[in-house]
């Protein structure tokens, strides 16, 4: 994750009757309660039917899909032009307003339809789950081994090879919860002419918004550089509702989830 974004994670406020988790070193999460529908997938679901890639039944090791070099962006069938056209009014469904980075202004409404949210905001680097060679403490100062959910196989996320979106922690201003948007839901983010598919893969402070995986921003050809990355403006975040990929580490099942998602949204479908 940026600076920014690190800082604000210090100490964020937890959830009435939940204690924060604690990460390293004066470094806190806002705490996460499991709830319905959070629950990790089972080790052996698809990625999809008829797919290559499922976790198999031993669960610790990686899939044929994960362990394959990652395949360069490439455009969709929807483009972000269609995607931004859509989500040029908001209707504000968040109670308040979130800043982009802690000390910035509070100028970040989530908006809503009836089959998604959305926000425009900046993009900080989220380096966070299992270490790798591009996320690690030490390229990341602020590097945690914990993401908010959990792979399939009940390892953490790799952020440097999924394309994930972080959402704030519930609050007032905002809960996720209560817009039908839960672990592995499926995004569209959007920045210039490029479209990425993605889930929602952590959690963060309940007063900031617009972080996103290393992996995402290299596919949106954002600088996934996580102490000096990012983009300041520009990135549209679309989470469509009571969506998920299944498994949620899988690339290909977020893709195809958000590709049929993001027709019905544009009316294409």
């Amino acid at each position: 994750m940026t600076a920014a974004a690190g800082a604000a994670l210090i100490a964020p406020a937890a959830l009435p009757g939940a204690a924060p988790v604690t990460l390293d070193a004066g470094h806190e999460r806002a705490a996460y309660t499991p709830e319905a529908g959070d629950a990790p997938d089972a080790p052996d679901a698809p990625a999809l039917l008829g797919m290559p890639g499922a976790l198999g039944a031993s669960g610790g090791r990686e899939s044929r899909e994960q362990r394959k070099p990652l395949e360069p962006w490439r455009t969709g069938e929807v483009r972000a032009a269609e995607l931004l056209a859509a989500v040029r009014d908001c209707a504000p469904v968040s109670r308040g307003r979130f800043r982009s980075d802690d000390g910035e202004p509070a100028d970040i409404e989530v908006c809503g339809r009836r089959d998604a949210v959305f926000w425009k905001a900046d993009m900080d680097i989220d380096c966070d789950g299992r270490p790798g060679r591009h996320c690690n403490a030490r390229t990341d100062p602020l590097f945690s081994e914990n993401t908010a959910y959990q792979q399939s196989d009940g390892r953490q996320l790799s952020a440097e090879r999924l394309p994930y979106v972080v959402v704030p922690a519930p609050s007032r201003r905002w809960n996720h919860r209560k817009h039908d948007v839960r672990r592995g839901t499926v995004a569209a983010v959007v920045h210039g002419d490029r479209v990425g598919y993605a889930v929602v893969g952590d959690i963060g402070p309940d007063d900031i918004i617009g972080e996103a995986s290393y992996a995402l921003a290299r596919d949106l050809g954002i600088r996934p550089d996580p102490t000096g990355g990012g983009a300041a403006s520009g990135v549209t975040y679309i989470l469509f509702k009571d969506s998920g990929a299944s498994p949620i580490e899988s690339r290909r099942a977020a893709a195809a989830q958000g590709e049929k998602l993001a027709r019905e949204f544009v009316g294409r479908s």
